[in-house]
């Protein structure tokens, strides 16, 4: 199915590895123009030798560092109609009384200062080409709490609502603004957390691992082309009517003990 995404200039943070490439490498199937950020050295390099995607080094909880993105941006596409906001931490899972000042503030500077400042500077540029979209990657933490991940949490629902304001303010400027949620994705990442949690609550990997898979419908976990899937829709035509949604892509949660 051609989704009509050709010649459309997107950037996607975070998009070196996991979700955010799976996301990229969606867009250039699709004969888009995509430009990643990453913090991951290891992964711009896997990613730019691989795959031939323009890959550059972007701390996005930092707005110097945005700035300079930006620059990249209008030298390597010219412009901008699509802001992919993928960039986050899984930060700390201990109890609110543990939690440092450190790592508060760290958690909530990746997954929602890191959206705003990227998005801060995408619209301008969203607006200059006659419309387009955003995608803010939340969380199904975003959606439901989670026990002993406070900052994350607070950060996702966060996502959320900075979701819901750019779609009222944008929509009038022909920009539809969406948030995904996933749940449990098969990827290092969530197998790190899934360590986290063990170490938390007291019981094995294992356990953690089963537990994941019994507190959603299905049964099993979300790929990563199955997010990147949706992403891509969302910032099709034949979406441009969906705006202010927080989907999630989840196998249904139904549980939120770890």
């Amino acid at each position: 199915m051609d989704l009509g995404l050709a010649n459309k200039r997107v950037l996607i943070t975070a998009g070196a590895a996991g979700i955010g490439r799976a996301v990229a490498e969606h867009f250039i199937a699709e004969g888009a123009k995509v430009l990643v950020c990453d913090i991951d050295e290891e992964a711009i390099r896997s990613v730019r030798a691989t795959t031939g995607i323009f890959a550059v080094s972007t701390d996005v909880s930092k707005s110097e560092a945005v700035a300079e993105l930006f620059v990249e941006v209008d030298r390597q596409l010219g412009g901008l109609d699509i802001l992919i906001n993928n960039a986050g931490t899984s930060g700390p899972s201990k109890p609110l009384e543990a939690v440092s000042d450190e790592e508060w503030r760290a958690t909530l500077a990746v997954n929602l200062d890191g959206s705003f400042f990227c998005a801060r500077s995408a619209v301008p540029r969203i607006k200059e080409a006659g419309g387009g979209s955003v995608v803010n990657i939340s969380s199904v933490a975003g959606l439901l709490p989670f026990a002993k991940r406070i900052p994350y949490c607070t950060a996702k629902y966060g996502v959320i609502g900075l979701t819901e304001v750019m779609a009222r303010e944008l929509g009038p400027h022909n920009i539809n603004v969406n948030a995904i949620c996933p749940g449990n994705v098969d990827s290092p990442r969530a197998e790190r957390v899934n360590v986290m949690a063990a170490q938390s609550f007291g019981l094995s990997v294992e356990q953690i691992r089963q537990a994941v898979l019994d507190q959603t419908s299905m049964r099993r976990l979300v790929s990563v082309s199955e997010i990147a899937g949706m992403i891509a829709y969302l910032c099709s035509p034949q979406a441009r009517i969906i705006s202010g949604q927080s989907i999630a892509i989840d196998g249904q949660t139904t549980a939120t003990e770890f």
